[in-house]
Order: C-alpha cells, then sequence, then structure tokens
C-alpha cells in the first residue's frame, strides 16, 4: 500500500457577501461649452479705481509725495518773484514822491504830478501787500509739504509741530528766531542728516535769517516813525518805506531761492545729472590684505 501524497490546494481568502459597498459608477456630464450667464455676475472685484491702501479709515496716512513738494514750491517760487517785483515797484513809487517833495521846495508841483504819484504809491502799496499775502501762504503750504517729505524721507519728525511753527511766525519776538530755526532744521533733514548732529545752517539760509531780522525790525521802527506829525519826519518815513519795500524785494528772493534749494534736495539725483568720472591711479594707499594661502579647488 503506497502512503497518500498531500492535496496541492491553494487556499484564498475571499470576504464574504456584503462586506463591503460595492462602487457606484462615476457618472460624468457632457460638456456643454464656456459657462454663461443670463446677466452680468455680480461677484469677483468691485469696480473701483485704484487707490492707496493706506486710504482705507483708520490706517496710516499717505506719505507725501516729492512731486507734490516740487509743485507747490514752483508755485511759491512764482508768488514770491511777484512779490518782490511789486514791491520793487512800491519802493520805487516812494522814491518818486520823495523826488517830488524836493522839487516842491523850490516851487508849486503840478496837481496832475501830484495826483499820479499819490495814485502810483496806493496802488503800488495795495498790489504789493495782496502779492506778499499771497507768496506768504503759498509758501506756507510748501513749508508743511516739504517738513512732511523731508521726515518721511530721513525717519524722524521734526522738533515742532505745524502750529507751534505757525504761532512762531506770528507772535511778536519770536518771529526772529522761529524762522532761522525752522528752516535751518529742515535743511537739515533734506540732506539726510542723522537726528543726533547738531544742525548747521548753509550760508544762503543764514542770508536769508539775517535779511528777515533786518526786514522785520526796520519794519516795526518804520511804523513807529509813522507816528511823528512834524513835515521833516513825514519826508524821512517816505524814504523809511521805499527802503522796507527793497528789504522785503529782497527777502522775497532769498525766499524763492532758499524754497528751489530744499526742494532740489528733496528730490531724487537725476543720473543725466551726475558727472562720471574715471579712476587714473591711485597714490599712497596702503596696500590691500593678500590670501595667505590659496585653498584646494578655488579658481586663480
Amino acid at each position: 500500500m503506497q502512503p497518500l501524497q498531500p492535496l496541492r490546494v491553494d487556499w484564498v481568502a475571499t470576504p464574504p457577501p456584503g462586506a463591503y459597498r460595492r462602487r457606484q459608477p462615476r457618472y460624468l456630464p457632457r460638456y456643454l461649452g464656456p459657462p454663461s450667464y443670463p446677466v452680468p455676475p455680480r461677484w469677483g472685484f468691485p469696480l473701483l479705481a485704484w487707490r492707496w491702501p493706506t486710504s482705507v479709515m483708520g490706517d496710516a496716512t499717505v506719505p507725501v509725495s516729492v512731486d507734490q513738494v516740487r509743485g507747490r514750491g514752483r508755485a511759491a517760487a512764482n508768488a514770491l518773484g511777484l512779490a518782490a517785483v511789486t514791491s520793487v515797484w512800491a519802493a520805487g513809487s516812494e522814491i518818486w514822491r520823495y523826488v517830488l517833495l524836493m522839487l516842491s521846495r523850490f516851487g508849486a508841483l503840478s496837481p496832475t504830478t501830484v495826483g499820479l504819484s499819490d495814485a502810483m504809491v496806493v496802488s503800488s502799496s495795495i498790489v504789493a501787500w495782496v502779492a506778499a499775502a499771497l507768496a506768504i501762504v503759498l509758501t506756507l503750504l510748501w513749508l508743511r509739504r516739504a517738513r512732511d517729505a523731508a521726515a518721511d524721507a530721513v525717519g524722524y519728525a521734526p522738533s515742532r509741530s505745524d502750529l507751534q511753527v505757525l504761532i512762531g511766525l506770528v507772535v511778536p519776538g519770536m518771529n526772529l528766531v522761529v524762522p532761522g530755526s525752522v528752516a535751518a532744521e529742515l535743511e537739515h533733514a533734506a540732506l539726510r542728516e542723522p537726528v543726533d548732529k547738531r544742525p548747521n545752517p548753509s550760508r544762503i539760509v543764514r542770508i536769508w535769517w539775517a535779511l528777515w531780522v533786518a526786514t522785520a525790525l526796520f519794519v516795526a521802527f518804520t511804523l513807529l516813525w509813522s507816528l511823528r506829525s512834524s513835515v521833516q519826519a513825514l519826508a524821512d518815513g517816505v524814504l523809511l518805506h521805499a527802503f522796507s519795500d527793497l528789504l522785503a524785494a529782497s527777502v522775497a528772493i532769498t525766499t524763492a531761492v532758499l524754497v528751489r534749494r530744499i526742494t532740489t534736495l528733496l528730490l531724487p539725483v537725476d543720473p543725466s545729472a551726475v558727472r562720471f568720472m574715471r579712476v587714473v591711479g591711485v597714490k599712497d594707499a596702503p596696500e590691500p590684505p593678500l590670501r595667505a594661502h590659496r585653498y584646494a579647488g578655488s579658481a586663480r
């Protein structure tokens, strides 16, 4: 009897019926073309013009652009030029009146000449005052923009607020010191100097400051002199008014130059205006440190 041979059977484990859920066939809809809407859709970005993100209420203010400073500086310079011209006109009218006063010592003058002189003095004074007021307003507007632009460029705020500057320009006595200090600080910031460095006014700032103080003191002296009623005092007052007008014209001109200088300092450097230079030789320079050894694999 032969021994029984083992059966060659492969055992396969199959899950019982119902153990897994049968996957449902996925239904793919037929392509019907691009989407279409019966009315224009209202979703998406709003139809708004581009604006600065900081214009939202509660956010930081928009930084002052140098273009705004340049535009207001140009307007202030033009107004200051007009004020200078009208001041010279007023000074010429006063000088003509003084000449007529000298001529009246030797005889009577024509009523037409005297009336024309008076009309010139009155009209030139009114126009000069209006031009000066316009120049002051435009210069103050430029000053505010320039201070903000300088603060944004240099990274620190000015030592005086706009209200303190305005008070310093109006209060007698303070208006002799504050304007020069403000101009020196503005120039210091426009030059990108550090905050801990003492401002060193340039020559144009010092000249403008000296003319400002001299004009203010001379105008005050002229007003006090006008209180005198003698004939000689009235004649001298004509010359004092003429000299005051000339000082006012000089202040207007130097102010326009100062406005243009600070505006130029705040503007970015124009590459076309930069002079290119070429190094042709180096003398009395220390020897550069040489490499002690060459690393393996380094390029020659």
